[in-house]
């Protein structure tokens, strides 16, 4: 209809078609990892990635080949459904079991009425091949210049879709004009693929970068006061709703400026960075899901999720008791440093996450003092 009606060859059409459903899948999978983060749900970005990347190309592969299944002309989707295979092969570099695989293939040749010929059964061992091996270069040459691996990827590509153009043409008695056409549009199909999805990824991999950056602190690389904001905003909301327990632990160096005044600025960077090592250190030993935050100069946070005082205490108190041990080497010197301590736990009377920061705060303001180096917790 696009030729007759609007001029346009359908050769075209298909390239923006390929290219709408690419974009799709981004901008999905963006909006599922964004709200999976925002929820804390606890399911790797990978994982996500990786079923959701497989789900997604199967229904496309399955949803062209249902107009055309069983028909004289069902070859004419197979570059879009080798585009499918490439990009989750290559650019997801997903990970399935080659037995899944097979199961697939067998379900799409049953699917398709084609279970009869040989030819489909050495199509789907080819394209077994071929999937595996995208995944087996994406691996194996991320350590090559990128106009070698965008070479190999494109021989590659060009390679397994010469053999398996060829099978289709002995099936559907295709002639040589109909091979290299299709053979040639596939071609362009994974230059144009190639370019769009590194593109595409080249943006997501900056936006995460500026992501963390935001959210992370640069001389510890810990969570920066912005994250504390988000997490105990979530956590103080989440808590009350459903009447859950949320302890806080609250901590700063003491006497930190009179390192910085007497041995320099680098001798505080020192001594800010071995405080976290330390404190994430036990936090990773007991419980990840605690999470510690440079909410000051030489201020620190660590929100504890479902966790009331008494919970709290044994981890509070390793803490402690580590970073009041720790000395830290700068300039063949060892600086011996201790900390102030306030913890509380999340009550019925803290109607805002600011009030409940405001308590955690005055109980270290005690330990600071009376005396410094104590823990104060109520």
């Amino acid at each position: 209809m696009t030729w007759s009606e609007w001029k346009i060859p359908p050769f075209i059409t298909s390239v923006f078609f390929v290219l709408g459903v690419l974009t799709l899948f981004w901008v999905s999978i963006n909006w599922i990892l964004t709200a999976i983060r925002t929820h804390h749900l606890k399911i790797k970005d990978t994982t996500v990635n990786t079923w959701y990347g497989f789900i997604y190309m199967i229904v496309f592969a399955f949803s062209m080949q249902a107009l055309i299944a069983g028909s004289p002309e069902s070859w004419i989707f197979m570059n879009f459904q080798l585009i499918a295979v490439t990009f989750c092969g290559y650019f997801l570099n997903i990970h399935v079991k080659y037995y899944y695989l097979i199961l697939i293939d067998v379900a799409f040749m049953l699917f398709n009425g084609s279970y009869g010929s040989w030819q489909s059964w050495l199509h789907g061992l080819t394209l077994l091949g071929f999937f595996l091996t995208l995944g087996w270069l994406r691996e194996n040459l991320a350590d090559h210049p990128w106009q070698f691996r965008a070479l190999v990827y494109h021989v590659t590509c060009v390679g397994f879709g010469s053999v398996l153009w060829l099978l289709m043409k002995l099936k559907f008695t295709l002639d040589w004009p109909t091979y290299w056409q299709e053979l040639g549009y596939l071609a362009i199909f994974e230059v144009l693929l190639y370019i769009y999805a590194s593109m595409l990824a080249n943006n997501t991999q900056l936006e995460n970068q500026l992501v963390a950056f935001a959210n992370r602190d640069a001389l510890t690389s810990t969570g920066n006061y912005a994250a504390y904001t988000t997490e105990i905003n979530y956590r103080f909301q989440t808590s009350s709703k459903n009447s859950l327990k949320l302890s806080m632990m609250m901590f700063d160096i003491d006497h930190f400026k009179r390192f910085n005044d007497t041995y320099g600025h680098l001798a505080g960077d020192e001594i800010l960075k071995h405080v976290v090592s330390i404190a994430q250190a036990v936090l990773d030993v007991n419980d990840p899901g605690a999470k510690l935050f440079r909410t000051g100069g030489e201020e620190f946070n660590i929100v504890f999720p479902n966790y009331d005082l008494h919970d709290t205490m044994p981890i509070v108190t390793q803490i402690f008791s580590a970073v009041n041990h720790l000395e830290v080497p700068f300039n063949e010197q060892r600086l011996q440093i201790s900390i102030s301590v306030g913890v509380s736990s999340l009550s019925s009377a803290d109607k805002t996450a600011t009030d409940f920061y405001k308590r955690v705060d005055q109980n270290l303001y005690y330990s600071k003092e009376h005396g410094r180096m104590q823990i104060t917790a109520k």
